[in-house]
């Protein structure tokens, strides 16, 4: 099993697989626009990060699905990326995970089934972690190797949180570092350094709960969490949801090592270049290289929470976030402007 290189059979390596926003924006302007009965309180409109329906007794269903190609070579870690990614969701609404079903698409003809065995334990670790029980799921056939969960938490109405409910003037805190997918990619190209690679893992694999505690104790105006659409492209969604504007401070923005130098090298994910093309028209680059662009539209699995938060909490979050071992980068803020337009200030670097 170690001989198998489980990227080899991924055309995307992670959350860089998705759909790019434009071609599921086209998709979903054909469908209709469901009627839903009154207990749904979040569904597609805002994009937001999990689905939220009342129960009877007041209490906030929450639930969303997430799964992927091979994001690195370790099953095991795959397992645990995969599980970490899916409950993230949970976690940028608030709630606390407590049932999971694992998604699986296996080449059965082609891959070992011990290999599935190592990415379910991964799973199961992460999923035991937050306090979900893996109660199902379902399997197929597929030359293409994928996992991942479909998750469900609760949470107490008025501690939902959501990404379109920004004000301007709200700092805008980050607590994950970018730089995953092409980290990632860069795998899959047998480009990576070990150090590189473990603290890419490191990254993928811690949970937001923490994050979300911290959320919860302090409070904020709106929270959504970093994935597939990049750091621009997530937050383009909550300000356009929210009717605000946002300008990020490029300098303050957390890197993985080594990103900066990978995605000069062209070491960049085919996701990341279609979110850089959909995001492009709703931001004001100024001077920002294209190479540093790519970068804040690097397309991320299981990144870190973007957090919308009253200036005056701002200390108290950061606070709250160091004493649960989370660095919170301040990156930037809302602002009066056309709804989902981002300007970017400053450069990129990686001595911080």
């Amino acid at each position: 099993m170690s001989d198998v290189r489980l990227t080899s059979f991924s055309h995307g390596a992670g959350c860089a697989c998705k759909l790019s926003p434009a071609d599921l924006g086209e998709v979903l302007g054909q469908t209709l626009a469901p009627q839903h009965p009154p207990e749904v309180l979040v569904a597609t409109d805002t994009s937001d990060d999990a689905a939220v329906f009342r129960l009877p007794d007041g209490t906030a269903l929450v639930q969303s699905v997430d799964f992927f190609t091979p994001v690195v070579d370790d099953a095991f870690d795959w397992g645990r990326i995969a599980a970490a990614n899916a409950l993230s969701d949970l976690y940028a609404m608030g709630a606390r995970p407590v049932l999971a079903l694992n998604v699986v698409a296996w080449p059965v003809e082609d891959l070992p089934l011990d290999l599935l065995g190592e990415v379910l334990r991964g799973g199961e670790k992460v999923a035991a972690e937050a306090g979900a029980a893996i109660v199902g799921g379902h399997t197929i056939h597929d030359p293409g190797p994928k996992y991942g969960m479909a998750v469900t938490g609760l949470a107490a109405l008025e501690r939902v949180t959501r990404n379109s409910t920004a004000r301007p003037g709200a700092d805008l805190v980050l607590t994950k570092p970018l730089g995953i997918g092409i980290a990632t990619t860069a795998v899959k190209r047998d480009r990576a350094e070990p150090e590189a690679l473990a603290r890419a893992v490191e990254v993928m694999t811690t949970l937001n709960a923490a994050a979300a505690e911290a959320v919860a104790e302090v409070g904020a105006q709106a929270v959504t969490d970093v994935t597939g659409f990049g750091l621009l492209g997530h937050l383009h969604e909550m300000a356009r949801g929210s009717g605000v504007g946002a300008e990020v401070d490029v300098a303050a923005v957390p890197l993985l090592p080594g990103t900066l130098e990978l995605a000069a090298a062209g070491i960049v994910p085919g996701g990341t270049r279609k979110n850089h093309r959909w995001i492009g028209p709703s931001v004001d680059w100024g001077d920002l290289p294209e190479v540093e662009q790519l970068v804040l539209a690097d397309a991320q699995t299981s990144g870190g929470l973007l957090i919308a938060v009253d200036p005056e909490r701002t200390d108290h979050l950061v606070a709250a976030l160091e004493r649960r071992d989370v660095r919170g980068a301040r990156i930037g803020r809302t602002a009066l402007g056309p709804a989902g337009r981002i300007t970017v200030r400053g450069r990129l670097s990686e001595a911080r």
